[in-house]
C-alpha cells in the first residue's frame, strides 16, 4: 500500500526542514572535545576486548553464533546502557538453501530519545550495521563484515551517553522541553540481521532484515499528531557502516544530497589527524572525496542494507569502502587480518560526528 500523497509531501517537506536546519546548526567540536573523545583501547582487542572479540565468530542468520552476538549486543546495553530502549523487529524468510526451511531474521534496535518527546515527536540520527556473517566459506567470520562496524558503533553509544544526559538534563532544568526540531533530536542504532546472501546476491537472496525493517516501519504510524507520520520519517540521516576495518580505506561520498554530511565527517577525520588523535598514518584520507563536485555524482553506488530504506525517501551516508577490502567475502576476513589502529581510529571519527551532530558543544565547558 502507498501512503496518501498528501503525507507523503508533508513528511518530505518536514524531512527538508529538518535536513536544513541541521545543515544550518551543526557546531564543530571544539579542539579540546575532539582530544577528548575516548578510544575503545582494549575493548577492541581481537581475543580478549569486551566489546569486538564477542562478535568475532561465525554468525550466520537462524544459528547458535547469531544468537549468542545478539546476547552480546542486549547485555552490553542492559549493563552499561540502560537508559537506551531495545527493541526487536522479527520476520522470517525463504532462502534459496531450501533445506534451511523459513529463516529466522532479528533486527535489534537501540534508541535514546529526549525525554520529553512523545511517539513520532523526535528526529534520529540512525547509525547502522549489519550483525550476520555469510554461510560460506564454511567458518567464515566477516570481521569487517561486520563486525568491526557493530562494536564502533557500541563504543559510539557508550561515548556520547553521558553528554546526551547532560543536555537532557539541562534542558529539563532550564525547562525547554522541546517542540522543535533542533530540541527534539534523538539518536538509535540499529543491528540488522540477514543482510548477506545465502547463494547469489539478487534482490530476494540479500538484505532480509533490511527489506522487512523499512517496509514495516512505512506502515508503522507513531501518532496522529506527530511530527512525523510514520517511524521511516523520524530518520534525519541514516549511517550505514560497512566493511571497515582493513589498512587504507577510501570512502567515497556516494549522495549528493548528504555530501554536506559526508564533508562534516571529513573534516573530523582532517581535525582528528592534524591534532594527532588518530593512530593511523594512511597515503591518503579514509573519506577523500570532500571536493567531490555535484556534477561527479552518477549512479556509483553499492548493494547494501540502505537500498530499502533510500527507495522509500530516507538520507543516506554510506560508508563503505571502494574499492573492497583484498579480504572481502574470504577466510583471512578475521581478527587476525584487521588493522587495529584503523579500526580503534573509526571508532574515534564516528563518534566525534555522532557528537557533532547532535550539537554537543551546548554542554562542553567554554574553551580557556
Amino acid at each position: 500500500m502507498t501512503r496518501p500523497l498528501l503525507v507523503g509531501q508533508l513528511s518530505s517537506m518536514l524531512a527538508f526542514f529538518v535536513l536544513i536546519l541541521s545543515v544550518a546548526a551543526y557546531k564543530p567540536l571544539s579542539d579540546s572535545f575532539l582530544r577528548a573523545v575516548p578510544s575503545p583501547g582494549d575493548d577492541f582487542n581481537i581475543d580478549t576486548g569486551a566489546l569486538l572479540a564477542p562478535i568475532l565468530i561465525p554468525r550466520v542468520s537462524g544459528t547458535e553464533g547469531s544468537m549468542k552476538v545478539q546476547q552480546h549486543f542486549v547485555d552490553f546495553f542492559q549493563r552499561e546502557l540502560p537508559k537506551w530502549s531495545i527493541e526487536w523487529q522479527n520476520s522470517t524468510g525463504e532462502t534459496p538453501l531450501k533445506e534451511l526451511g523459513a529463516v529466522p531474521f532479528r533486527n535489534i534496535i537501540f534508541k535514546r530519545e529526549p525525554p520529553w518527546t512523545k511517539p513520532g515527536q523526535a528526529n534520529l540520527l540512525t547509525l547502522v550495521a549489519h550483525f550476520d556473517s555469510k554461510i560460506t566459506p564454511n567458518g567464515f567470520i566477516g570481521a569487517t563484515d561486520s563486525a568491526v562496524p557493530c562494536a564502533v558503533l557500541m563504543h559510539v553509544a557508550r561515548s556520547i551517553d553521558k553528554y546526551l544526559t547532560q543536555m537532557h538534563d539541562e534542558m529539563v532544568e532550564l525547562g525547554e522541553l522541546g517542540g522543535s526540531p533542533e530540541m527534539d533530536m534523538g539518536v538509535q542504532i540499529i543491528l540488522l540481521d540477514g543482510e548477506e546472501a545465502f547463494v547469489a546476491w539478487t534482490d530476494t537472496d540479500s538484505l532480509y532484515g533490511a527489506r522487512s525493517l523499512a517496509e514495516t516501519w512505512e506502515h508503522q504510524p507513531t501518532m496522529a499528531a506527530a511530527n512525523f507520520p510514520n517511524r521511516l520519517d523520524q530518520i534525519s540521516l541514516f549511517v550505514l557502516l560497512d566493511l571497515l576495518g582493513s589498512p587504507n580505506p577510501s570512502i567515497p561520498s556516494y549522495f549528493l544530497p548528504t555530501h554536506w554530511a559526508y564533508r562534516a565527517m571529513a573534516k573530523v577525520e582532517q581535525r582528528m589527524r592534524d591534532l594527532g588523535l588518530l593512530e593511523s598514518k594512511p597515503a591518503k584520507p579514509f573519506l577523500p572525496d570532500s571536493d567531490k563536485m555535484a556534477s561527479r555524482f552518477g549512479s556509483l553506488q553499492v548493494g547494501d542494507d540502505h537500498q530499502p530504506f533510500m527507495q522509500r525517501g530516507v538520507d543516506i551516508l554510506h560508508l563503505i569502502p571502494s574499492p573492497f577490502p583484498p579480504v572481502w567475502h574470504t577466510p583471512q576476513d578475521d581478527g587476525e587480518h584487521l588493522d587495529m589502529a584503523v579500526t580503534r581510529d573509526w571508532a574515534k571519527i564516528t563518534t566525534a560526528f555522532a557528537l557533532e551532530w547532535l550539537d554537543m558543544m551546548e554542554v562542553w565547558p567554554a574553551d580557556q
